[in-house]
């Protein structure tokens, strides 16, 4: 959406930013809310990042000479309350010596979901996760049915059978298995847009992500990709109930489409829906195609209203 268009225009679309803390222990959780300033009761969107990016980084990007890539802004614009978080370990949130696994997940969602309740006066939401993020939004909703009403798993991976970004990772299972924390760099950030198929994003992407992150430090917890390399499945897809919606960029090798079709055939719900995106791969909300994402997933998340 043009945002440059007049005074009365930009006003109108004026997105307003707050940042909070949530606690879990001794641990801080930094929790990030956008939406449109003045704006009423929303429905509310909380978006779960991924193994190698904090929540403000991945989902509030702001990349020098093009616009238009903070996922947050871009659905405050559409009329949602969203929200994001660091897990621990990540981004603005605590470094601690733990490694941020999977089993950890719904604790800090939970911390994180009681910030944004008590701002909200809500007791429940809808939530977008990517990568090892949507293996930790499908345990949330798993473990706490009540405060999800919707979920969208994007970039998922269930069993990991024959998936080659996990096969290639798998080569240095130790490595995860020695530390609780791994370096990254530049480097490491490119690697992430090319690993698939290079030019699914656009030339940029990738070092404004850098930018953002190593200025915060050149670490990331182990834990996830420890899990996705031994120990999967971690999640149980009949214990999911809320309505649910995979996503899968059409080059994304994180998982195979056999891997999301098992997954998808015993989710707990018949209210579901398995959306391919061409032109994609792993990392949707940063990729060329992303418009097309972008509407896929509004148009799961209001739906029309039912007759039976």
């Amino acid at each position: 959406m043009d945002t440059n268009m007049g005074g009365a225009i930009e006003a109108e679309q004026r997105i307003e930013a707050e940042q909070h803390w949530a606690m879990k222990g001794e641990v801080r959780l930094a929790v990030y809310r956008k939406r449109l300033a003045g704006a009423g009761e929303q429905p509310i969107l909380f978006l779960v990042h991924g193994s190698s990016f904090g929540g403000q980084g991945g989902f509030d990007l702001d990349v020098p000479g093009k616009p238009g890539y903070s996922f947050m802004e871009e659905f405050a614009r559409r009329g949602f309350d969203v929200w994001s978080m660091d897990f621990e370990g990540y981004g603005r949130s605590s470094r601690t010596q733990s490694n941020s696994n999977l089993s950890m997940a719904a604790e800090d969602l939970r911390a994180a979901s009681d910030v944004v309740f008590e701002r909200t006066g809500k007791r429940s939401a809808m939530f977008y996760g990517s990568s090892s993020g949507a293996l930790r939004a499908a345990l949330f909703g798993e473990a706490h049915p009540d405060r999800v009403e919707r979920v969208i798993l994007d970039a998922f991976v269930y069993t990991g059978e024959g998936a080659p970004t996990l096969i290639k990772r798998r080569e240095r299972l130790e490595e995860w298995r020695s530390s609780h924390i791994r370096r990254v760099d530049r480097a490491f950030f490119h690697s992430i847009f090319n690993r698939d198929l290079p030019g699914t994003s656009e030339e940029g992407i990738a070092d404004a992500l850098a930018d953002y992150e190593l200025a915060l430090g050149d670490t990331m917890p182990t834990g996830t990709y420890l899990d996705m390399c031994a120990n999967l499945p971690v999640v149980t897809p009949e214990k999911l109930t809320c309505p649910v919606m995979i996503v899968r960029g059409e080059h994304d090798g994180i998982a195979t489409e056999q891997d999301l079709l098992d997954y998808f055939a015993k989710l707990g719900t018949n209210d579901r829906r398995f959306v391919v995106i061409p032109g994609m791969a792993h990392v949707s909300y940063l990729s060329k195609n992303r418009a097309i994402f972008f509407q896929a997933m509004e148009e799961f998340l209001r739906p029309p209203a039912r007759a039976l």
